[in-house]
C-alpha cells in the first residue's frame, strides 16, 4: 500500500517507521527545513513542499495514494490536507490526527477526514483502559460511519466465563471484532469461549453503546 504523511514531525516520523516495517510504501511530505531529515528514515521517499497547496500536491502524486495521514501538529493544516486529499486527489481513506479535542467536531467526511485519531482522548482512553476492568472504553471514533471502537474487559468472576460468542445477543450496529487473550490476537467465531481477562473490541454506533455493556455484564444473557 502507497501512505503519505503530512507532517515529519516526531508523530508523522514514528507512524511512517511503523508503516515501513509493515512493508507499506510511505511518502513523508514535510514544509519545514528543520524537520525535513531524510537520512532519520532513508527507506521513505521525502518531499520539502506545503501539504496545504494543491500544487505542492499535485507534484507528489498524491492521487497515486492509497492513504493519506495528516499528521502535523496544526488541526487547520490537518483539516486542508484531508480536503484536498479526498475532493481533489480523490484519495480513497484519509487519516486525520486532531490536536485540540475542542476541534473534534470539524474532522468528519465533510472535511474529507475518514477516521479522526485524537491523541489526547486515546490517552485518556488509555488510562481509562488501565483502570477499568469492566467498563466501556471508547478508543477511536470511525467518522466515516459515525462508528466507535469500543473496548471492555471482562472482569473476573464474570457469568459470562465459559460461555460462547454466539451467546451474546448483541445490538444491530453493533460487531464483536477482536478478542485479545494475552499475547493473542483472536478473531472471534461462533463457538470461541469467553473468559475473565478477554479484551473485547467492538464497532459500534453511539446509541447501542450501552446496550453492549449490558450484555457483557450478562444483564440480557442470563439463561
Amino acid at each position: 500500500m502507497r501512505i503519505a504523511i503530512a507532517g515529519a514531525g516526531a508523530v508523522g516520523q514514528s507512524i511512517a517507521r511503523e508503516l515501513i516495517e509493515g512493508d507499506h510504501q510511505v511518502m513523508l511530505i514535510e514544509r519545514s527545513t528543520e524537520n525535513y531529515r531524510p537520512k532519520n528514515i532513508d527507506a521513505a521517499e521525502w518531499v520539502l513542499a506545503d501539504a496545504c497547496e494543491l500544487a505542492s500536491l499535485e507534484e507528489a502524486g498524491i492521487e497515486s495514494c492509497d492513504v493519506v495521514i495528516a499528521a502535523t501538529g496544526d488541526d487547520k493544516v490537518n483539516l486542508v490536507v484531508s480536503l484536498l486529499s479526498k475532493t481533489e486527489f480523490a484519495v480513497r481513506r484519509v487519516v486525520a490526527r486532531v490536536n485540540d479535542p475542542r476541534n473534534e467536531w470539524l474532522f468528519t467526511d465533510a472535511w474529507g477526514v475518514d477516521v479522526a485519531v485524537s491523541t489526547p482522548r486515546m490517552l485518556a482512553a488509555g488510562v481509562e483502559e488501565a483502570v477499568s476492568v469492566g467498563d466501556l472504553v471508547r478508543l477511536m471514533t470511525l467518522r466515516q460511519g459515525q462508528a466507535n471502537l469500543v473496548e471492555i474487559t471482562l472482569p473476573e468472576g464474570t457469568p459470562l466465563a465459559g460461555r460462547r460468542v454466539r451467546d451474546l445477543k448483541l445490538p444491530e450496529n453493533a460487531a464483536l471484532v477482536t478478542i485479545l487473550r494475552g499475547g493473542r490476537v483472536i478473531v472471534p467465531q461462533s463457538d470461541d469461549p469467553l473468559e475473565a481477562g478477554d479484551e473485547m473490541l467492538f464497532v459500534a454506533t453511539d446509541d447501542v453503546e450501552q446496550e453492549i455493556r449490558a450484555v457483557v455484564h450478562d444483564t440480557q444473557n442470563r439463561a
